[in-house]
């Protein structure tokens, strides 16, 4: 099934990323993040996608993010592609 039902989002503490994610529920995601995680906002990335296609898309966006951060992922990404 190629159904566009995933959401791409990143994590913020003011203007710096903190982690960059795929989920299938934003709302729910989001509410275990804030047991876990400081944040001060949720920047959705685009409209929803397939999971294939957002999993694409958190590998390459943390990539980049390592490319211009000294080879290091955001505070909470803890492995190489999520």
């Amino acid at each position: 099934m190629n159904s566009r039902s995933h959401s791409r989002y990143k994590l913020k503490d003011r203007k710096k990323t903190c982690y960059h994610g795929i989920t299938n529920n934003l709302k729910r995601r989001i509410a275990e993040h804030k047991k876990t995680k400081k944040f001060t906002s949720v920047e959705k990335v685009g409209k929803k996608c397939t999971k294939k296609s957002a999993k694409k898309w958190e590998s390459q966006s943390l990539k980049s993010y390592r490319k211009n951060h000294g080879g290091k992922n955001p505070k909470y990404n803890k492995t190489k592609n999520g």
